[in-house]
């Protein structure tokens, strides 16, 4: 499985104390269909012991598509707070307490470093480390990853791809990209979009760029979906 290392680089060492450098695998967590657990390997890298709280987040998101994180008991984890001693590894269990329902369903499982205050010979601050864990459970009956370029405009110079899940899980958009023939090109990043949820990607066209147009392409690229788009443009769109 894929592993993450966190280190944190302080410029000012003398005068703070470094995070902790710690794995975990994998970096996400997406439940087997029909499976009530699953664990999460935890090692310290570090020569000091590690010390971390966990926290279960509910994750969804809102009508402008942007993350919301409210705390949840919806899964069973264990332990929510733990020491892994210097070279060791720790595992955390998660379970289900509920059966699937129509749509997958998303949380976040954070793990934080708890600031180490005692240790001798450091002043200053404390830095630490946060790491947000993915968990996806999936559908009862779990449909392909479905999507659509639900609009597309362009006003005052600024392009405006609206995506929209219409599918029953979730799907990460890698990039919104948007072309012409005249030799225009721009792109977007992506995120994570969950089923129902909406996100307006916003490209800006400098004026002289988009007076020159007459379509622009746009292209969407998520795992495993490529959407496809296209807009005439006209002067009044661009920006004065």
């Amino acid at each position: 499985m894929p592993k993450l290392f966190l280190a944190l680089i302080l410029a000012l060492a003398p005068l703070a104390a470094a995070a902790a450098e710690f794995g975990v695998s994998p970096i996400r967590l997406d439940f087997e269909r029909g499976a009530r657990s699953a664990a999460i390997t935890v090692s310290n890298d570090d020569a000091r012991p590690l010390r971390m709280q966990l926290r279960l987040m509910q994750w969804t998101q809102d009508a402008g598509g942007a993350d919301v994180y409210l705390e949840s008991d919806e899964l069973v984890y264990f332990p929510r707070m733990m020491t892994v001693p210097p070279g060791e590894k720790r595992l955390v269990r998660v379970g289900l307490k509920t059966l699937a329902g129509d749509q997958e369903r998303s949380y976040r499982l954070y793990l934080d470093e708890l600031p180490d205050n005692a240790r001798p010979g450091v002043s200053g601050v404390n830095f630490t480390i946060r790491f947000a864990l993915p968990i996806f459970l999936p559908a009862a009956v779990e449909r392909k990853p479905s999507g659509v370029i639900e609009s597309l405009t362009l006003s005052d110079g600024k392009l405006r791809v609206t995506v929209r899940n219409d599918g029953n899980r979730h799907f990460r958009i890698s990039s919104v990209a948007a072309r012409s023939a005249a030799g225009f090109a721009a792109e977007s990043p992506g995120w994570y979009l969950l089923p129902g949820a909406r996100r307006v990607h916003t490209i800006e066209i400098p004026a002289e760029a988009c007076r020159g147009l007459r379509r622009i392409d746009v292209s969407v690229k998520a795992e495993p979906l490529s959407l496809e788009g296209g807009l005439d443009v006209e002067p009044g769109m661009c920006a004065p």
